[in-house]
């Protein structure tokens, strides 16, 4: 039986922190002994001048200086353990908002639902998610939370998810390579350079180089030390010099277009030899661990083979090596060898990228279940649309804090009507059914007692804003996305609309004749939904549309001057408001 993750997380970081103690401690006495290194070698010398003996203290420092290195880097590798497991327990122990990746960039405010829904940024489901150490990974992890899977995707997922959660691992291994991981690998940049033109494509000149080399070095030692002929190897001089200067420009193409892309493919190795070495059953897994090959050869150690050329391309940089290098073509060489690699390998990086992503990807949802270990996997049903949740709680809130509720949709009940009070939980239960769909449609667990749904595109109203740079209002941004949640109606998966007080910001004449067409007219497209209001006309709606929609609504009660909330879904409509009730509880005299 596997251990609760917490102490599982607890019992690693205390062995991580032991390990950093000893690390710590390892650093002190090495300190002190490349010291006392560096003394007896001034020492001996004062003493016995330059000798022999000297050579001890010095390869004495020499060792301790590497072994030092190895330590402090041990070192850096353990705290990174350290701060992974950290961020696991605050993740469990609901403390982890504001600590992660709080960015908003990977989506437009035009995206039918993921400002709504809370997916990107502060207290986000992507900041409670990634825990990604390439932008591919990033990128695959974000497009998964935008976009809905089919349902053999988000099977295959589910399977994968399932054998990689109890990896702890394969996760912490990734999470302490390199500290520059994320900030140094670029795919778009790596992509583009894969996909260059050929810059040294002719095999005759490849062939040509190696014997002007061996022709210019040979007259030359023969004319050195054999008396050969100097015009000879004044020949062999020139056809070479006129050889690296028909190249010149094209050899220092290949040699700036590689600067980046080798850095980067150089980290990106990292992680793909440590998922190479991971035994995978599933078919998804499977699937992504094949994609890390070319021709039956590792994906790294091909990356292994372009790294050696460029690091001996780099040796020209040394003064001293390019003066005894340039005879042999040495930039010439090796950057002939970098665009054979390019050739052969160039095609194959995109597929490396995408698979390590994914790979990572589904890492990141995999450290979700391990960590949420009572969140069911969703029952993805093949037809539609369907949504049925059972005790269905909030996500991004704390378990003291959520109150589960149930909602189900179908053909028959395609809406429920939601009325009740401020604050008084109707927006956070459309929030909580719209994050967990996106959960499930991503192929992750989700925070309820069981849920039954089929592939759904989402639409919301949640959070709509008003925009001083586009120069439009709350209400015509809100009926501008309205009109692009209609839109989505259109396409062949059904829609799950979410619209929170609907049309709040006409009068109520417009604003019932407007709700009441717009949610006829997603009901008549074959849509799903929910729908907020703390205007009591619009619960009429429903009425009008029944037995395809039903109102329901969350109550409240004053209780020692104090505004009280269950949070609990009941049948029918709310019978009072609490605005006045709130207002008096502000100081303000109405």
């Amino acid at each position: 039986m596997n251990p609760e993750p917490s102490q599982e997380y607890t019992r690693r970081l205390a062995a991580r922190r032991q390990t950093i103690e000893r690390y710590r401690r390892l650093d002190r006495l090495v300190a002190g002994l490349r010291l006392t290194a560096g003394g007896l070698f001034f020492l001996l010398l004062f003493w016995l001048g330059f000798g022999w003996l000297l050579l001890l203290p010095v390869t004495t420092f020499i060792v301790l200086v590497a072994y030092h290195e190895n330590i402090l880097a041990r070192a850096r590798r353990t705290l990174r353990s350290v701060v992974f497991y950290e961020r696991g327990l605050a993740r469990i122990e609901d403390r982890w908002m504001g600590t992660g990746d709080s960015r908003t960039s990977f989506v437009n405010e035009s995206h039918p639902y993921a400002a709504d829904l809370d997916i990107f940024g502060k207290g986000s489901l992507f900041e409670l998610l990634n825990t990604t150490r390439t932008r591919s990974g990033e990128e695959s992890l974000a497009g998964w939370l935008l976009q809905p899977a089919s349902r053999e995707e988000i099977l295959k997922r589910q399977e994968a998810i399932h054998e990689l959660r109890n990896n702890v691992d394969l996760r912490e291994d990734l999470a302490v390579l390199g500290e520059d991981v994320r900030a140094a690998v670029h795919p778009d940049l790596i992509c583009k350079w894969a996909a260059l033109p050929p810059m040294l494509d002719s095999r005759r000149a490849q062939a040509v180089a190696p014997v002007l080399s061996g022709l210019t070095v040979l007259s030359c030692i023969d004319y050195e030390f054999f008396d050969g002929n100097g015009w000879l190897a004044l020949a062999a001089i020139a056809l070479q010099s006129a050889f690296a200067l028909f190249y010149r420009k094209r050899v220092r193409a290949v040699m700036a277009a590689v600067e980046q892309p080798g850095k980067d493919l150089e980290i990106l190795s990292l992680v793909l030899a440590r998922l190479e070495r991971e035994p995978f059953d599933s078919s998804k897994l499977r699937q992504l661990h094949a994609e890390l090959a070319t021709d039956r050869k590792l994906a790294s150690r091909q990356i292994a083979r372009l790294e050696r050329f460029t690091e001996l391309l780099n040796y020209r940089l040394n003064a001293v090596f390019a003066l005894i290098s340039s005879p042999f073509f040495w930039a010439t060489h090796f950057s002939f060898a970098i665009e054979r690699w390019r050739r052969r390998n160039g095609p194959s990086i995109e597929r490396w990228l995408t698979a390590v992503g994914e790979l990572e990807g589904l890492c990141a949802l995999a450290g979700y279940a391990y960590e949420h270990p009572d969140d069911p996997f969703p029952e993805i049903v093949e037809t539609g649309p369907h949504f049925e949740a059972e005790d269905v709680c909030h996500p991004l809130l704390p378990a003291s804090r959520s109150v589960p509720n149930s909602v189900s949709l179908d053909y028959r009940l395609q809406m429920l009507v939601i009325s009740g009070s401020n604050m008084s939980g109707k927006s956070t239960l459309l929030r909580t059914a719209g994050v967990n769909t996106v959960l499930a449609l991503a192929g992750a667990p989700v925070r309820a007692k069981r849920i039954r749904l089929s592939i759904l595109r989402i639409g919301a109203t949640v959070r709509v804003v008003d925009s001083l740079q586009a120069g439009t209002s709350r209400f015509y941004a809100e009926i501008q996305r309205l009109h692009d949640i209609m839109e989505l109606t259109k396409g062949p998966v059904p829609l799950l609309f979410l619209l929170d007080e609907i049309l709040h910001g006409t009068n109520s004449h417009d604003r019932a004749i407007g709700a009441e067409a717009v949610l006829r007219g997603l009901i008549a497209r074959g849509a799903i939904g929910l729908v907020t209001t703390h205007d009591l006309a619009l619960a009429k709606v429903a009425d009008a549309l029944a037995p395809r929609a039903a109102n329901t609504h969350f109550e409240d009660h004053l209780e020692n001057g104090k505004m009280i909330f269950d949070y609990r879904l009941r049948p029918g409509v709310v019978q009072k408001s609490n605005a006045l009730e709130l207002m008096r509880a502000v100081g303000l005299e109405v």
